[in-house]
């Protein structure tokens, strides 16, 4: 299970974090993603890790101002979000991929819904003064 906290309100130029909590598999398996959905736009990928070889990847709309972290420990991901722009507005979803099903040879991009097996429920982020 994934559950993602941390959306609200803020202003052009300012920050947020979301938080995803995730239970029941374990994180060095799977790509852990943060994707969005904005109002009559396609869900599409943010960033994601690997914590088993900390490594990343961004969209090229955020790459620069997001940051996305794993807290193995504590079954923790996080996206760091700043210089926040109205254009950020949109539901953040994080999910859980299978190594079998994003990545390498036969899975996925990275920035694909098809290869997630777990979706959190999704939380708000508006961008707006």
């Amino acid at each position: 299970q994934l559950q993602a906290s941390g959306g609200g309100l803020v202003q052009p130029g300012g920050s947020l974090r979301l938080s995803c909590a995730t239970s029941g598999f374990n994180l060095d398996d799977y790509y852990i993603s943060w994707f969005r959905q904005a109002p009559g736009k396609e869900r599409e990928g943010v960033s994601s890790m690997r914590t088993t070889f900390d490594t990343t990847s961004y969209a090229n709309s955020v790459a620069g101002r997001f940051t996305i972290s794993a807290d193995t420990a504590k079954k923790m991901v996080y996206l760091q979000m700043n210089e926040l722009k109205p254009e950020d507005t949109a539901i953040y979803y994080c999910a859980a991929g299978s190594t079998l099903t994003v990545g390498g040879r036969y899975g996925s991009p990275w920035n694909s819904v098809r290869g997630y097996n777990y979706w959190g429920q999704g939380t708000l982020v508006t961008v707006s003064s």
